[in-house]
Formats: structure tokens, C-alpha cells, sequence
């Protein structure tokens, strides 16, 4: 069993309970204009040039091989992506098990982690039999029988509300949110661990309306613990411009600290948490 992935991050702290391994799969339903990932976009491995970098040193023939990094001294150019089997990715995150204790463990991230939904539960297995937790954190864009997979080894979902309209949904993401909020209700019915996190996006979802459809979807669910609003940033405007692609969104756009917290008092008070 093998899986595509782009990074494996070690102490994550804001990926679920606990000290955490994160594993970012490559490969995303979505298109979101304002992705801070997009290394996780495509499934395939991509290269990546950071020309302040660059040496010079003639080593690469046009930077259009992935071979061509193998070459680089100064990491200038790199492949963005890499195979890993079951037992290796297993390996690597237990690696530090010694800092888990009860509540940490592995969370899969991406990209969308569950389009390689095969790959994720048999890792999650391993980890679970070791006596550690597993989250999948998911923009629940894919089909039911993904979430299937990793039913009886995950402990958490970190589960995406990004809009309530449809039709904005579509516009900014490529997708509308049919499937989502659908997947989303069958893991609630099904008394799954759930943790929202929503990010505000500047003229997007920041509007008091369209936050008040988004409690109201959470207050519909009854196995929702806690939601998180993640103010929009560019720290990934860089990583377009490396893979070659272009950013889509307005880097200079942010969210007033007096909106966020406006936004925040419409959940508490429906008395959701608050995180």
C-alpha cells in the first residue's frame, strides 16, 4: 500500500488533541482561490524552484525534470511530492511516539487526505494498534464511501465549513457544498468526533449572515465539540509562484481583529465552543 505525500510535519500542536504528527496527501477535489497548500493541489509530484536559491551552478538542464533535482546542491530546485509505503509512513510518525501520551497521534492532512482514503486507513490501523490517536482533517469533498474507509481507526474529524451558499461555495472553490454538508450530517448521525474550522475569507464567507448560516449548520449537529474561525493569510502566496502557478487571491486583503470577534460571539452565542 503506498501513498503520495508532500510533507510530514512533526510537534503540530493545531492539528487535534495533543502533540501530533501531521501527513499532508497531494491531491485536492477543490480549487480554493485563496488554498495556502497549493503543493497539495495536484496528486502528482511537481517541481518546485526558489530562484533566491539559485546558485547557478549549471547542474540542471531547464528545471523541467524531476530528475533535474537530484542535481540541485542548495535545494533551490526540489520535487514537491514523494511515494511512501504503509510501513514507512508508519515508521515516521512513531518516530515520536514518546511525545504523544494519551490524546496525541498522526493527524492526515492534505490536499485532500481521504481521495487517498486506502492509504490513510491502513496507516491509521498501524497507529491506532500502537496505542495512539488518528484525526483526519477533511474538506469532506469526496465520496461517502472514503469516510467508510477510516470509520473504525479515526478518533477525530477536522471537517471544513467553508460557506453556507451554495453558489459563492462554487465560485471560489470550484465545487458546491452539496456533498459536503451531506457527509458532514452522516458523521454526525453516526456520533463521529467532529471539530469545525472555517476560514474567514475577505468577501467570501465574511459577512455576519452568511456566519450565521454556518452556526446554523453546526447547531444542527450534535456531536460538533468545538469550531475554530481561521483568519485568512498569504503565507503560501510564495509556494505559487515556485510551482510556477499563479495566486488567485488579493494578498494585501485581511480580516479586522473586531470582525473576527463578531464572528466569534455569533457561535457563542448559540453556545457553541469557541476554540
Amino acid at each position: 500500500m503506498k501513498g503520495t505525500v508532500f510533507d510530514i510535519q512533526r510537534f503540530s500542536v493545531h492539528d487535534g488533541p495533543g502533540i501530533r504528527t501531521t501527513v499532508f496527501m497531494k491531491g485536492c477535489p477543490l480549487r480554493c482561490l485563496w488554498c495556502h497548500n497549493p503543493e497539495g493541489l495536484s496528486p502528482k509530484k511537481q517541481l518546485s524552484y526558489y530562484k533566491e536559491k539559485c546558485i547557478g551552478c549549471g547542474r540542471c538542464n531547464k528545471r523541467d525534470s524531476l530528475s533535474d533535482a537530484e542535481n540541485c546542491p542548495t535545494k533551490a530546485l526540489c520535487v514537491c511530492g514523494k511515494d511512501i509505503d504503509e510501513e514507512e509512513a508508519t515508521k515516521a510518525i512513531l518516530k515520536d511516539a514518546v511525545f504523544y501520551g494519551s490524546d496525541g497521534g498522526v493527524t492526515f492532512s492534505g490536499g485532500e487526505c481521504l481521495l487517498q482514503a486506502d492509504f490513510v486507513a491502513a496507516v491509521a490501523k498501524q497507529i491506532k494498534n500502537n496505542g495512539f490517536t488518528c484525526a483526519i482533517d477533511t474538506s469532506g469533498c469526496v465520496p461517502w464511501q472514503s469516510f467508510e474507509k477510516t470509520l473504525d481507526v479515526c478518533d477525530i474529524y477536522l471537517y471544513d465549513i467553508k460557506c453556507a451558499d451554495p453558489a459563492i461555495h462554487k465560485r471560489f472553490t470550484g465545487r458546491d457544498n452539496a456533498l459536503i454538508l451531506d457527509n458532514l450530517k452522516k458523521l454526525s448521525s453516526l456520533g463521529k468526533r467532529i471539530w469545525i474550522r472555517t476560514p474567514v475569507i475577505p468577501g467570501f464567507n465574511d459577512s455576519i449572515g452568511e456566519i450565521e448560516a454556518i452556526a446554523d449548520i453546526v447547531s444542527s449537529l450534535s456531536s460538533v465539540e468545538q469550531v475554530t474561525l481561521m483568519p485568512y493569510h498569504s503565507f503560501g502566496a510564495d509556494k505559487y509562484t515556485a510551482l510556477g502557478m499563479e495566486y488567485g487571491f488579493d494578498i494585501h486583503k485581511k480580516i479586522p481583529d473586531d470582525d473576527l470577534r463578531s464572528f466569534e460571539k455569533v457561535f457563542i452565542d448559540r453556545n457553541i465552543k469557541i476554540i
